[in-house]
């Protein structure tokens, strides 16, 4: 784990962060830690108090995993490096909801809730950032609740396979059918069906614990438009956060 310089330009790999005026950063700059994390690595279970906030940087991605009575967990969104998780807008004692996993692992930011409240008492433009970056994670889960009630699993699945290309910049997403069928809440022929269906059109190709997209226009033309109401709401809230895809 390592102090982040202070210096213009070196700001983390984190959109949320780069997109913060010099003055508001300054005030965060000297507390931020950066450290790696491992994918499957749990940053917060239930009940859990929630004092460090986590900025995912590059090709970082979180899962936020909602457990239920069968004991399987059901995947609600992905956070990469558009955003945070953990401590966002929230004062005083903060008890973590659900289990917040790193999906794919790499360097995260870290900082203490602590310091992160004292700089929002001091900066209002600061405050306002937060706050509207609460406002595009609610209508991540409020998507992703819609998306699951009335979408099939292919559209789910070509959308998820998207969301995590988008936010990597990677053609290569570390995958397997049992997690994506843990994700989707679904049983795994579901899913073994579906990635079936895309093998055959070419679409992509399995490897040993991943997918590799060979065809994202294809995909893309199978999955749900639920991605492209939440980048439109980034962008209404916070233009320039949320990633672009790259093909």
């Amino acid at each position: 784990m390592s102090k982040h310089p202070d210096g213009p330009g070196d700001r983390p790999d984190n959109n949320l962060l780069r997109t913060l005026r010099d003055a508001d950063f300054a005030l965060l700059g000297p507390y931020l830690e950066v450290t790696a994390q491992d994918a499957n690595q749990l940053l917060y279970s239930p009940g859990d108090n929630v004092e460090i906030v986590h900025f995912p940087c590059g090709p970082s991605l979180v899962s936020y995993l909602v457990g239920n009575e069968d004991g399987r967990d059901v995947e609600t969104i992905l956070v990469g490096r558009e955003g945070a998780v953990g401590g966002i807008v929230s004062f005083g004692h903060l008890p973590a909801y659900c289990r917040i996993v790193v999906k794919y692992g790499g360097s995260f930011a870290r900082l203490r809730v602590t310091q992160l409240e004292a700089a929002k008492a001091k900066s209002l433009t600061l405050r306002y950032l937060f706050a509207r970056y609460a406002d595009c994670l609610l209508a991540q889960v409020f998507q992703s609740t819609a998306c699951n009630a009335i979408h099939s699993i292919e559209q789910r699945a070509a959308k998820w396979i998207l969301s995590a290309m988008d936010r990597t910049g990677d053609h290569v997403v570390p995958l397997t059918h049992e997690q994506l069928a843990t994700m989707l809440g679904v049983g795994r022929s579901y899913t073994s069906r579906v990635m079936q269906g895309f093998r055959a059109e070419q679409i992509l190709e399995t490897r040993r614990g991943a997918v590799v997209v060979r065809d994202p226009e294809a995909l893309k033309s199978r999955a749900c438009l639920c991605n492209e109401a939440v980048k439109g709401h980034f962008d209404s809230v916070l233009r320039g956060v949320y990633p672009a895809g790259e093909d």
